[in-house]
């Protein structure tokens, strides 16, 4: 990947609808370069997908929280099953397993309290196999990007 194609990466990733004319002009190329290689990014996977960001509190989703897990049982086949299940709500915007004192992290977008409590008895308790969770609720959000530093 040589400056070009990460001048075209960080173009794209502030506004992945520039046309390919807009793109070509910002990074000194003729139109066809630049299409072949966006193409060349998008084949090689550097390029995943292109997606429409939302506004969360526009879509009503004005609640965000952040959520540690420990398990009551360890291991690969109790933590795929945990993350499945979290996987499956669509609240649930981003799962990790992670390392440390704490098995997964999850970033929930809720519409409100409600749901957050139905969420809750969905993933933490009877047969879930969560010991305890800890909620923090986002107050005021310094940086949310979705870019990836080049």
């Amino acid at each position: 990947m040589d400056r070009l194609d990460k001048k075209l990466l960080e173009l794209l990733q502030e506004d992945a609808s520039r046309t390919n004319a807009d793109l070509a002009e910002e990074v000194g190329l003729s139109p066809s370069s630049c299409l072949r290689r966006v193409r060349r990014l998008k084949s090689a996977g550097v390029i995943d997908r292109v997606v429409a960001l939302l506004s969360p509190a526009k879509a009503g989703r004005r609640v965000k929280a952040i959520v540690t897990v420990e398990l009551e049982r360890h291991g690969e086949e109790h933590m795929r099953r945990f993350l499945e299940l979290v996987a499956a709500e669509p609240a649930v915007i981003q799962a990790y397993s992670v390392s440390g004192d704490t098995d997964a992290v999850l970033m929930l977008r809720l519409a409100d309290m409600e749901e957050f409590d139905e969420l809750c008895e969905r993933l933490f308790q009877d047969r879930s196999n969560v010991a305890r969770y800890y909620t923090m609720f986002v107050i005021r959000t310094a940086k949310e990007t979705t870019a990836i530093p080049l």
